[in-house]
């Protein structure tokens, strides 16, 4: 099939695609470069598009948009929807997301943006809703449930995007038997609301006997997030400058007001939950789509693999543990002293968090079965980091 790569409105190339592979056979013409996922800016040659890795990380650009194959349970949600790979929902909505403006045009075809852009225009979504999150489901046959912005969604929680009084919210399980993970998110709210943290506000739901978490879409039709692992692509490499200095560096050469002080807000939240996952993916930055201008740093989200949970023991409580670190997996007490100016912090406003914390844990108990031991230990593990982290502002 013959195709436009478009970014909003701006066509950004024509290309051969398969839809059988989902691979872009050959690059026909490229229009607009500057207007390509920014992963693509640094293996472009303007005279040799398709021979070098161009065509091959547009391929798997696209094909990265879709579910993961490590996504949780992801086989009972390939059979509810009645289809064989996540790969065969990539275009039926035109690869159209929630987390940028990039979709397939059909070569000669009058569509347009603002007909099928799910920013603008409401989608099914009750089908894909039950199919990720039910405990108990049927298969789902309905051609219009696979019309959405789920087909293009990452990470390996099962999760639905729908819509109230329009609004678009990101609705996230647990993993596996795990369910604390949704109370981390807001646990993780409740802190930055307290900081002064930019961040996506996260609250709880209950889906058919499920609590999960719930939070808005924080991108628009006019932006995009780029994550830290694609501009981390288009670094330049210095001897004596770690990938951390140089991405600050990057983001300050585009105009990211206070983006230090920024990067360290994550840095210091992951500190107090001790969120062992901040991989590249999870921060980056939020571009205009059309003047393509840097704008901010992206809020703080996907807060909610913290508080040891893939480690945790009943028996025992872990007061020390490890975060990611770009890509170093690195003790918090370590990734902690990025931070230059810690004294700018004024911790006395977290005083309450760990007994907001365990209010919240109990309200819910009756639907999570969460136990009060381990309620009490996740609080004492909460309150330990807070105290170590007034320790260390004391000590600067």
């Amino acid at each position: 099939m013959k195709c436009i790569l478009m970014n909003k409105n701006t066509e950004v190339l024509v290309a051969e695609y398969n839809t059988v592979s989902k691979f872009f056979d050959r690059i026909i013409e490229v229009k607009n470069i500057d207007y390509a996922p920014y992963i693509l800016k640094s293996f472009y040659i303007k005279d040799d598009i398709n021979d070098t890795p161009f065509r091959t990380n547009l391929s798997e650009w696209f094909r990265g948009r879709g579910i993961p194959s490590w996504r949780d349970k992801l086989d009972l949600l390939l059979h509810r929807l009645d289809i064989s790979a996540p790969t065969e929902l990539l275009d039926k909505a035109f690869g159209l997301s929630l987390s940028d403006q990039y979709w397939l045009k059909p070569l000669d075809s009058n569509l347009k943006y603002d007909d099928i852009n799910f920013f603008d225009n409401d989608f099914d979504y009750a089908e894909f809703l039950e199919a990720s999150l039910s405990l108990n489901s049927k298969i789902i046959k309905k051609e219009t449930s696979l019309k959405t912005p789920n087909n293009t969604t990452d990470g390996m929680l099962k999760k639905a995007w729908i819509i109230e009084n329009g609004t678009r919210y990101l609705l996230k399980g647990g993993y596996k038997n795990e369910i604390l993970q949704p109370f981390n998110e807001v646990l993780a709210s409740m802190i930055c609301d307290r900081l002064g943290f930019n961040h996506v506000p996260y609250t709880l739901d209950v889906y058919k006997d499920t609590v999960v978490s719930k939070c808005p879409c924080f991108i628009t039709k006019d932006t995009e997030l780029i994550t830290a692992y694609q501009i981390r692509n288009d670094m330049k490499r210095h001897d004596n400058t770690d990938d951390y200095e140089e991405y600050i560096k990057k983001l300050e050469e585009n105009g990211i007001p206070n983006a230090r002080e920024k990067i360290e807000n994550m840095y210091i939240l992951d500190f107090l939950i001790m969120n062992e996952d901040r991989h590249l993916n999870n921060f980056g930055i939020i571009r205009d789509v059309n003047t393509l201008k840097w704008l901010d740093v992206a809020p703080i989200f996907d807060n909610g693999m913290a508080l040891n949970i893939p480690y945790y023991d009943e028996n025992e409580v872990i007061i020390s543990g490890n975060g990611r670190f770009f890509y170093e997996v690195k003790p918090f007490d370590e990734i902690i002293k990025v931070v230059r100016n810690i004294k700018r912090i004024d911790i006395s406003k977290l005083d309450d968090i760990p007994e907001c914390f365990d209010n919240l844990l109990h309200e819910y108990q009756h639907i999570t079965h969460i136990s009060d031991k381990r309620i009490y230990r996740l609080c004492v593990l909460l309150n330990r980091q807070i105290n170590k982290l007034k320790k260390i502002i004391e000590e600067a």
